[in-house]
């Protein structure tokens, strides 16, 4: 357990948008900064930073926190991990104890096996660096491609000895599970179960994610055994903390020069990749020779929205280039062609060039991808009247995946200039594909959703099928109970069920809040609310009659104002009763407290009122803030829903603010308690009267005498409660 003090000290040291930026390419946006939500397909930025809250949030998809959370989910960490990644990136102690043998085992598998790739990438460096075969062989090897020591150590490349079972003796030694070799690729079992290294005797290269963790490996054969070698290099396979489709390499490496130019070259190549680092561009990554996939191009697209694909001259770097470029159209990328000098790849021209040089060939030889293609395809058809119309299918086809209306039509004209082909008719077949392209999601959305109707079906006859076998074992118990529900007994809501944008309650509730009232001062009697009537117990069936209403699911917006006021201003003070009934001057937590209290409520949300519990019992604590206590909570579920509380998707400039929200906030309390004690007698008042229609209780009529009486009983205070309702609150 990481000590709160701790916590709140690598809390205050993470800075959101340092942190989160690694991640996103961030815009100011007024007093905050926005950008793409890395945790959805999002086409507009809809991802807010607030460095004054040290909050972010994402107004689309809801995801957000304050830095801890945003690691966690990204990073696919537990809480105290993503406690001690920020620790560690800011430099701060955090005490541990160095693992034993058995508490390695004991570490959860992805945090293993990341802890086992860490060691050996580490263990392969110093190798190349230490060891007589590394520095001969391997070090060497390096030094003749031309890299120098500081790119070496960038990289952390490193040497694989020529032995079969080195790696598994020495991993085992430190402690780590023979399993997670395994599952990291870094051994492989025999028929006999032994271990053997998978990477002896090659030149290694480190796979790390856009957080820098080491996830696979990349090895390759020496230069003097690759003659009849048709496999150079050797992956990692997949593993639970590795999948090709989702890595790109040099990402890590890359991301920041990525986000500050704005554009990120594409290669092959690992080689390529740190040549021109070492040539001094290093917003460049590697797609390792495989096909680019929608992972690798939204993970780029949260940095930059272009991209220059660098490729061989000759006929197999044309058709790397040609690969995955509709995708990349299709998710709003501009994307650009760049063939090298035939005899070139883009390792050999940086050992070349310098960074200068470099650019300038890039700026001066770079292609738009539709361009290029038209060109390309031109010089392939000839004056073949077929081979000319399969080309404009080709490059319509292009074109119609571009999502922008103005890009498409851009490329239209261009190419219908190009190709000498109305404009007309190239517009009418972009049109076509587009609605061909739409009817194909249509019927696979169709699909899906019978798919899921006929899991659904079968999921509920298999409820029916387990709810008939419990309805008879309820029916064989002989149980009553109270008719009244009190608050615990409406269904509960998790933080799925409320939406983090404002509900149509709050909406309401917020017009209402600045709407014309009468000038009359608060009916000093209405407060005096009468005890609830007790009702004859009923069957358990007749109680059961009650469902989740509108009026109950107002309950759950109220309860979020009112933390979102507690979160917020929770010790500003406002005049109440003590318990004896005199006037005193209270904070917004104990009016809360006592208003809920005094007339036997709690809310309907068991994290508000955990909250609410946690505020009272620690307000008076030295230093005590609601916002701090609540965000820098270790309970996770607290600190994320205050972290939402505190997010704002708009916000007034200081000029524009015709009050501060905090002086604001006692009135809004007052009004907030009535209104979610009005909601509460609504919700009641309809239970009696769908109790009143039932058979059972028209049938008894001491119940039905009962339940009406209670049914006035709660008129009254509907009443009393729409009257103050309908007054202005005044304040001293």
């Amino acid at each position: 357990m990481i000590p709160q003090a701790t916590i709140e000290r690598i809390i205050d040291s993470a800075n959101i948008v340092d942190v989160v930026s690694e991640y996103v390419t961030l815009r100011r946006s007024g007093a905050n900064y926005k950008g793409l939500c890395p945790f959805h397909d999002d086409k507009t930025p809809s991802f807010m930073v607030s460095p004054s809250k040290g909050i972010c949030k994402c107004f689309s998809c809801g995801e957000g926190g304050n830095a801890v959370h945003f690691i966690m989910k990204i990073e696919q960490l537990t809480y105290v991990e993503a406690l001690k990644f920020l620790a560690k990136k800011y430099g701060i102690e955090v005490e541990d104890r160095e693992l034993t043998p058995e508490q390695r085992q004991s570490m959860n598998e992805r945090e293993s096996m990341f802890a086992l790739n860490e060691w050996a990438s580490e263990y392969f460096n110093n190798n190349l660096k230490n060891d007589v075969d590394g520095r001969a062989i391997g070090l060497a090897y390096f030094r003749n491609r031309g890299f120098r020591d500081d790119i070496i150590e960038k990289f952390k490349l490193g040497f694989a000895l020529d032995k079969w079972e080195e790696i598994s003796i020495k991993a085992k030694q430190k402690g780590y599970n023979e399993n997670f070799l395994v599952k990291t690729g870094l051994c492989y079992r025999k028929d006999d179960n032994r271990l053997n290294d998978r990477f002896r005797g090659r030149v290694m290269f480190p796979w790390f994610n856009i957080s820098g963790k080491v996830v696979a490996f990349g090895g390759r054969v020496l230069d003097a055994r690759t003659k009849g070698v048709s496999q150079k290099y050797v992956n990692s396979p997949e593993s639970e903390i590795y999948s090709k489709a989702r890595e790109l390499y040099g990402i890590y490496q890359a991301k920041k020069q990525i986000a500050k130019d704005d554009c990120v070259y594409m290669v092959e190549g690992y080689t390529d990749v740190i040549s021109m680092h070492q040539c001094g561009i290093e917003n460049v990554v590697a797609n390792s020779g495989t096909a680019l996939s929608i992972e690798q191009i939204r993970l780029l697209h949260r940095y930059t929205n272009n991209i220059v694909l660098l490729y061989d001259g000759d006929a197999a770097g044309i058709h790397a280039a040609l690969r995955g470029t509709d995708m990349l159209l299709a998710e709003g990328m501009n994307v650009k062609i760049l063939l090298l000098p035939d005899g070139d790849d883009p390792d050999s021209f940086a050992r070349k060039h310098n960074a200068t040089e470099f650019k300038a060939y890039i700026e001066e030889h770079q292609t738009d991808f539709i361009i290029f293609k038209t060109n390309l395809l031109l010089g392939d058809a000839g004056h073949d009247p077929i081979k000319r119309a399969n080309l404009t299918k080709d490059i319509v086809k292009s074109i119609s995946v571009i999502p922008e209306e103005i890009v498409r039509s851009t490329y239209i004209h261009e190419c219908s200039e190009r190709l000498n082909i109305s404009e007309a008719v190239l517009l009418n077949e972009t049109q076509k594909n587009r609605a061909k392209a739409l009817e194909e999601m249509k019927k696979e959305a169709e699909r899906e959703r019978e798919r899921a109707k006929y899991l659904a079906q079968k999921e509920q006859e298999n409820i029916q099928n387990g709810a008939v076998v419990q309805q008879d074992e309820e029916k064989s118990i002989a149980t009553t109970q109270n008719v009244t529900q009190t608050p615990n007994s409406v269904p509960s809501t998790t933080a799925s069920d409320d939406p983090h944008a404002p509900s149509p309650e709050e909406l309401e509730y917020l017009e209402s809040l600045h709407a014309s009232q009468s000038p009359f001062p608060p009916d000093q009697e209405a407060s005096q609310q009468p005890s609830t009537p007790t009702v004859p117990s009923v069957p358990q069936d007749v109680l059961n009659i009650r469902r989740e209403t509108i009026e109950d699911k107002r309950f759950y917006g109220l309860e979020k104002m009112i933390m979102r006021l507690i979160v917020r201003y929770g010790i500003k003070t406002i005049f109440g009763e003590d318990e004896n009934g005199q006037e005193c001057e209270i904070s917004l937590i104990d009016f809360v407290n006592n208003e809920l209290t005094v007339d036997g409520l709690t809310f309907h949300n068991e994290l508000y009122t955990k909250m609410l519990n946690e505020a009272v019992a620690h307000q008076n604590d030295e230093g005590f803030l609601p916002s701090k206590f609540f965000t820098y909570s270790q309970d996770l579920a607290t600190s994320q829903e205050a972290a939402n509380l505190m997010s704002d998707k708009y916000q007034l400039s200081e000029r524009e603010q015709t009050t501060d929200p905090e002086e604001l906030a006692p009135e809004q309390i007052v009004h907030l308690m009535l209104d979610y004690k009005f909601a509460f007698i609504e919700a009641e008042l309809k239970s009696c009267k769908m109790q009143l229609n039932t058979p059972e209780i028209i049938q008894n009529s001491d119940a039905c005498n009962e339940i009406m009486q209670r049914f006035m009983n709660l008129s009254n205070i509907q009443r009393a409660l729409g009257k103050r309702l309908g007054d202005r609150i005044y304040l001293k």
